[in-house]
C-alpha cells in the first residue's frame, strides 16, 4: 500500500480570501467551493482545504518544496504584497532567506497567522 496525504483541512477567518491569499503567492488557483471548504490543490494533488473557523485559530505550519524558478517567482510575488518574510520559522531573522541544504527558504505568515514556507531542498538533503 502507498500512503499519501490526500487533503488537510486549514482553519481561517475568512476561507475565500485565504484561500485566495495561498493561491496568489503560489500561482495556483481556487478550486469551487466543495461542501463548507474552499480548495486549493497543490500540484502534487494534496488540497488544502480552507474551512471558516470561529473563535482563535491555532496556527499551523504548511511548507512548499518549489524549483528554483517557482522560488524566485514566489519569493517576487512575497515582496510585491508587501509581506514579512523570515529565514527561520522562529521568525528571529526578518528579512533574510535561509540557504539550508544548499538550497534556499523562506517563511511568511499567511492572514490567519499560519506559518508558510517556501523551500528548493528537502531538510536533510546535503548541500
Amino acid at each position: 500500500m502507498t500512503v499519501q496525504l490526500n487533503h488537510t483541512i486549514v482553519a481561517a477567518r475568512d476561507k475565500q480570501a485565504s484561500a485566495r491569499f495561498l493561491a496568489d503567492i503560489l500561482g495556483l488557483e481556487v478550486s469551487p467551493q466543495y461542501g463548507p471548504f474552499i480548495p486549493v490543490e497543490i500540484p502534487n494533488g494534496v488540497t488544502l482545504d480552507y474551512l471558516d473557523s470561529p473563535g482563535t485559530i491555532t496556527t499551523q505550519h504548511y511548507a512548499f518544496l518549489v524549483s528554483e524558478d517557482e522560488f524566485d517567482t514566489i519569493f517576487g510575488r512575497i515582496r510585491e504584497a508587501g509581506l514579512t518574510f523570515w529565514a527561520d520559522p522562529y521568525h528571529r531573522r526578518p528579512g533574510e532567506i535561509n540557504h539550508n541544504d544548499g538550497g534556499r527558504g523562506a517563511y511568511f505568515d499567511d492572514p490567519n497567522g499560519h506559518n508558510l514556507e517556501i523551500l528548493t531542498r528537502p531538510y536533510g538533503s546535503g548541500g
